[in-house]
């Protein structure tokens, strides 16, 4: 589904996150691991399992070298409003417009109800403390999520 590769270099962005301030992808490049998860709408039943499974786990990812960034196309506003809701512990970006989720090749057509849409179709890059792609998850399992990206950076090292 991802027009990104393993392999390939992770482009890089600026967006804002929950905070308003500005995060660049390349800030992390040579010193952690990043999980770049993109999930639909934050406060909906399925990307709330996701967040909590990864902020529950903050202490394995952090053992991992890894630091989570979330993004959705969601408001600042509403980021923040998720982040103190859940206690979420990690950074949430907005990307509006969608531009950074065109980037990385996961907006596309959804289905939900027998009604067709455009939308963020959940996806998980494993990016390496060199910028790389490393692995990509798009069979995303909500509940199992924040395992299955453990179970990827143990076998990194």
């Amino acid at each position: 589904m991802a027009s990104i590769k393993v392999g390939c270099m992770a482009p890089d962005f600026n967006l804002y996150d929950q905070d308003g301030n500005e995060v660049n992808l390349r800030n992390f490049t040579g010193e952690q691991n990043v999980v770049l998860y993109f999930y639909p709408k934050a406060m909906t039943p399925g990307c709330t399992t996701q967040a909590c499974g990864l902020r529950n786990n903050k202490k394995e990812l952090a053992i991992l070298d890894a630091v989570a960034l979330g993004i959705s196309p969601d408001p600042i506003g509403r980021l923040k409003k998720f982040e103190e809701k859940e206690s979420l512990n990690f950074t949430l970006l907005s990307d509006e417009d969608h531009s950074v989720t065109e980037t990385y090749g996961v907006w596309g057509l959804k289905k939900f109800m027998g009604r067709e849409f455009m939308g963020v179709i959940r996806t998980t890059f494993i990016i390496n403390r060199q910028g790389e792609v490393v692995h990509i998850m798009d069979k995303v399992k909500t509940k199992s999520h924040h395992d299955d990206v453990i179970d990827v950076l143990k076998s990194l090292d």
